[in-house]
């Protein structure tokens, strides 16, 4: 698994939807995080009705012999919301009242044959407990996030394996906090893993061969989307999405840097960034870290970068002429 291919496509998934443009905190759009790749305490999706998941459940298949083996890793983001000590006296509900960041997290799950997963579901836990730092005149606080990761597989005939990944967050809070807002500090966002198989390959469900569809149509994928990732006609490596990609994604060459906007289009919201006011620049730079990164690279983009945005030309091939 060479994750030097898939950390753009990786990357962008993490942060789809974390901040909006005009990327200030006072935009009513960023008051709130447009999160994806939601995987909340049982408690929350319940008090939901089962409308919020507290679960992902991930499945492919992978050509390969019983020593074929599975590797791969879980990556999520977990808020921790930042509070100014001027906001201390009056916080009601630091999701309201502070700034919400986002911090990354990793759980790698090592190698396992399938042979081995055929035989025995594997199960591992993990936890990143709840924290409180303080420093200067900001405070920021983490809540406890607890989850545990399951990988089985199935041999559905002789050389074809179909794998099972599933994540669920197993983090326990009180009923009275259950609510979406105080659920967020304890929940998985932008959940989504990165498979990896060595000597054997996966299989593309969005085109499998003619002789697999029918073990394709199989396979239940329920919060993720797996996607082929790396060079074209690669097959070591599947991301499993919690949006909607193709095989073989990519981050256009002309891009300068992730937007975090949905559906961004990179010269649309570089000219509007540049329209905003000394006022709204000042806002962006004392908010997020991300954000400012952001501001800075577009106000010191130079002419020749920002006129690669305007466009470009893939490929061309000829129309076919309509027979007369």
């Amino acid at each position: 698994m060479n994750l030097e291919r898939v950390e753009q496509i990786a990357k962008a998934v993490l942060y789809e939807g974390y901040m909006l443009y005009p990327y200030r905190p006072s935009s009513v759009k960023n008051r709130q995080r447009w999160n994806f790749g939601l995987v909340y305490p049982r408690e929350r999706s319940e008090a939901s009705e089962g409308t919020e998941a507290c679960s992902m459940n991930t499945e492919c298949l992978i050509v390969g012999h019983p020593g074929t083996l599975l590797e791969g890793r879980l990556r999520f983001l977990q808020l921790q919301v930042r509070i100014a000590a001027s906001n201390k006296s009056q916080l009601a509900s630091p999701t309201s009242n502070g700034w919400q960041e986002a911090v990354e997290r990793e759980v790698v799950f090592p190698e396992h044959s399938m042979d081995g997963l055929c035989r025995e579901r594997v199960t591992s836990v993990f936890e990143f407990p709840r924290q409180i730092c303080v420093a200067s005149d900001v405070e920021r606080r983490q809540e406890s996030i607890e989850g545990r990761i399951e990988l089985s597989a199935e041999k559905m005939r002789e050389g074809l394996y179909k794998i099972r990944v599933r994540i669920e967050n197993t983090a326990r809070i009180q009923s009275s906090s259950a609510d979406p807002d105080s659920s967020l500090m304890h929940a998985l966002i932008s959940t989504h893993a990165i498979l990896g198989v060595k000597d054997g390959e996966f299989v593309s469900l969005l085109e499998p061969p003619e002789e697999l569809k029918e073990f394709a149509e199989t396979c239940h994928n329920v919060g993720a989307w797996p996607v082929l990732v790396g060079d074209q006609g690669d097959r070591n490596t599947v991301l499993a999405s919690p949006i909607i990609l193709y095989d073989y994604p990519q981050i256009a060459p002309e891009s300068a840097g992730d937007l975090f906007d949905g559906t961004e289009i990179d010269e649309i919201l570089s000219l509007r960034i540049m329209t905003l006011t000394d006022e709204e620049k000042r806002e962006i730079r004392e908010s997020d870290e991300r954000a400012r990164e952001i501001l800075e690279r577009t106000d010191s983009m130079p002419p020749e970068q920002f006129m690669k945005l305007h466009g470009a030309v893939r490929g061309m091939r000829p129309i076919k002429e309509k027979a007369s």
